[in-house]
C-alpha cells in the first residue's frame, strides 16, 4: 500500500465533554477514535457537508473502519481502521457515494 500509515497512540479527553479545553467543540482528538491505523485519502467532488456525510457512510461500511472524518473544504478524508486497508476497497466505497478518490495522501 502507499499510502502512509501510522499507529495512534493519542489520549482522549476524558472531561465527558463533546468540546476541547480551548471552548472548540472539534478537537482533533476527540472527532477521530484513537488506536488503529490512520489513513489520509485526497477525494475530489466534495463540496459540502452532505458530501461528507456521503463519503463518511459508505467507506464506514468498510470491514475493520473505525472512524472516518470527511473535510469537503480540503478534500482530505481520514480514516481510522483495525488493519491497513485496501486501496481499491476505499476507491469503490468513495466511487459508490458519487465522488472520485485521488489518492492517498
Amino acid at each position: 500500500m502507499t499510502a502512509e500509515t501510522k499507529i495512534e497512540t493519542e489520549t482522549v479527553d476524558a472531561t465527558g465533554s463533546c468540546c476541547s479545553s480551548n471552548g472548540s467543540c472539534h478537537d482533533s482528538a476527540a472527532d477521530v477514535q484513537t488506536g488503529g491505523i490512520t489513513t489520509v485519502y485526497q477525494v475530489t467532488g466534495m463540496t459540502c457537508g452532505h458530501c461528507e456525510g456521503a463519503v463518511g457512510s459508505e467507506i464506514s461500511e468498510i470491514s475493520g473502519v473505525t472512524s472516518v472524518e470527511a473535510v469537503a473544504a480540503t478534500g482530505l478524508v481520514t480514516v481510522v481502521s483495525d488493519a491497513p486497508l485496501d486501496e481499491a476497497e476505499v476507491r469503490a466505497a468513495v466511487d459508490e457515494a458519487g465522488y472520485e478518490l485521488v489518492s492517498p495522501v
